[in-house]
């Protein structure tokens, strides 16, 4: 069973930084592109970045390039997203998620697995 847990959300002030973390288990981590997407109330679940099995190719929505960083770490079955100079629009709950092709992909319909989600407030 495949299970993902985000944890290091919080309140942050504008400009400050968070690092959240998605711990997975009951797959081979190593094998799939992980993604980080974030959603508000009344919205569609956004893109924030990607990066694949091999962390060769890594992605990032136009709204967070240069701020957040996505990493991994295939021996703890872990990816990252590190995020700096946080706005109060980066408010909103932030998911982790497998895509178990072998595309590499921002759609949020191409991923299978989804973790509970963590928010993060960014205050002004």
């Amino acid at each position: 069973q495949v299970q993902l847990v985000e944890s290091g959300g919080g309140l942050v002030q504008a400009g400050g930084s968070l690092r959240l973390s998605c711990a997975a288990s009951g797959l081979t981590f190593s094998r799939y592109t992980m993604g980080w997407f974030r959603q508000t109330p009344g919205k569609e679940r956004e893109f924030v970045a990607l990066m694949n099995w091999s962390r060769s190719s890594t992605y990032y929505a136009d709204s967070v390039k240069g701020r957040f960083t996505i990493s991994r770490d295939n021996a703890k079955n872990t990816v990252y997203l590190q995020m700096n100079s946080l706005k109060p629009e980066d408010t909103a709950v932030y998911y982790c998620a497998v895509d178990s092709s072998v595309l590499t992909q921002s759609r949020a319909s191409a991923y299978d697995y989804w973790g509970q989600g963590t928010q993060v407030t960014v205050s002004s």
